[in-house]
């Protein structure tokens, strides 16, 4: 049996000693008891809210070596061929805090008849494939800089206030003169 506490990130010169196949929800998680391709018990004992990486490398505590790789899963596909359908595409399923794997005018989500109806809708193609899924982390996940986190308590040189308010308690209707002479640039 190997244990895992230790990330080696994608790049490793030492000989692998045991792969194991993760979709991407098992990827997600830190603590996994699983079976590697060769037969062995592979258990993961590593911090929660980093998921593994296809191609990721770990050390276990005898020095040995295991590779992540991606398991194919039932996945939905949609296409387009233009960037502002795209786009909106995006917009719509970040909204709706969907985790998507994003490629050049084409995504994957998981199967979902809802969203793939929505998708269809806005104008792509939607397919269902069997694919390795590897969706977008997110802007403030490890990696894109540094983290904000939801606490906002720290100083860091920088104020998170961007100079204007979408909130719609501010004494008005969207039927006053707020577009008036306003001049910020986005459209209620």
């Amino acid at each position: 049996m190997l244990e895992v506490y230790e990330r080696l990130g994608t790049h490793c010169h030492d000989p692998v000693s045991a792969t194991v196949v993760l979709n991407y929800e098992q990827r997600d998680r830190g603590r996994l008891r699983l079976t590697s391709t060769d037969g062995e018990e592979v258990r993961l004992f590593l911090e929660r809210g980093k998921p593994l990486l296809v191609g990721e490398f770990l050390r276990a505590t005898d020095g040995k070596i295991v590779k992540i790789e991606g398991a194919e899963e039932d996945v939905a596909h949609a296409s387009c061929d233009d960037w502002q359908t795209f786009a909106k595409a995006c917009y719509h399923l970040g909204n709706r805090h969907v985790k998507v794997e994003v490629g050049e005018r084409w995504l994957r989500i998981k199967p979902d008849h809802v969203l793939e109806d929505m998708l269809h809708l806005l104008g792509l193609m939607v397919s269902h494939e069997h694919a390795v899924f590897v969706p977008e982390s997110g802007a403030y996940a490890p990696g894109y800089g540094h983290s904000h986190g939801h606490s906002h308590g720290h100083s860091h040189g920088h104020s998170h206030d961007h100079g204007h308010h979408h909130g719609h308690n501010g004494g008005h209707s969207h039927d006053d003169e707020h577009d008036k002479g306003h001049g910020d640039g986005h459209d209620h």
